[in-house]
């Protein structure tokens, strides 16, 4: 990363946003953080200011479109120009069968989980692709490659996540601008703290590996920080519409091998398909 780039975090108040955020302030990056709770990105803030790099919280609800453009235009006025936007703001939404779920709750999951990412690059893409530079690293999640019984808003949302980075990489990819995602892996979050509030409702097993999660201490969120800090360095230069794994994927091998990457199925929402079925197998994606 070169020093003074500017990036733009969603989420950016607690969680993995959070630590996000400290990885990028520590590589030197100046940051803008977006979050609804204010505190919480003023204390982010404070500490990334800490690393000698300028700091801008944002309150903003990213499930309303213009709080999203306005804290987009704010940034560019401010730094000048994102470089890199981060989408982690997620919620899990209602827990339990579909049939049980209150679907004004599922709603609003889908709106913070994908219209939320959809407003982000909707607002930050038009001047990336005037300057044919940037970089968007979007979020995926529990389900978005596998079912989630009793997530269905969260699974669903995620997915539709993973389309939209694939999707939205090939619209770009002539500017010049990059666009992947990140699967973080069982991160001990607020969203951990749901599932067991919620108990049988999410389901017996899922319930207990929660509680087995909290106790071990969960997937460490640097992983997922290390990443998008990778993703957005000249390192990862030609990679984009790609789903990595923080936990599973050796992702550090794939800087330079963009060619080969752009011809296979790996690394995508679909990982296997008839001509990459040997290479799958042998790269043990997941």
């Amino acid at each position: 990363m070169k020093r003074g780039e500017v990036v733009l975090i969603t989420g950016g108040g607690r969680g993995i946003g959070a630590v996000v955020a400290d990885f990028f302030a520590r590589a030197g990056c100046d940051v803008a953080l977006v979050a609804r709770t204010a505190p919480e990105i003023e204390k982010v803030a404070a500490a990334c200011r800490a690393c000698s790099v300028r700091a801008l919280p944002l309150a903003a609800d990213v499930s309303r479109r213009e709080d999203v453009a306005c804290a987009v235009r704010a940034t560019e006025k401010e730094f000048g120009r994102i470089d890199v936007l981060v989408n982690a703001a997620g919620i899990y939404g209602p827990i339990g069968p579909l049939v049980e779920n209150d679907l004004d709750r599922w709603a609003q999951a889908v709106s913070v989980n994908l219209l939320g990412t959809v407003y982000a690059m909707h607002a930050a893409l038009p001047a990336m692709i005037a300057r044919r530079k940037g970089v968007v690293i979007n979020f995926s999640g529990g389900g978005a490659v596998t079912p989630f019984p009793r997530f269905s808003a969260y699974s669903a949302s995620k997915a539709a996540v993973v389309r939209l980075t694939e999707t939205i990489a090939e619209e770009v990819r002539a500017s010049g601008v990059r666009v992947n995602a990140i699967a973080p892996g069982a991160v001990n979050t607020a969203l951990l703290e749901e599932v067991i509030d919620a108990g049988e409702r999410a389901g017996t097993a899922f319930f207990y590996k929660a509680q087995e999660q909290k106790k071990n201490g969960g997937t460490p969120p640097e992983r997922a920080a290390e990443l998008a800090v990778f993703l957005a360095s000249p390192e990862s230069a030609g990679i984009t519409g790609r789903l990595l794994s923080a936990v599973w994927d050796d992702w550090r091998r794939l800087a330079g091998t963009t060619q080969d990457l752009d011809q296979s199925a790996l690394y995508t929402l679909r990982r296997i398909d008839g001509r990459n079925f040997t290479e799958t197998r042998a790269a043990g994606a997941r």
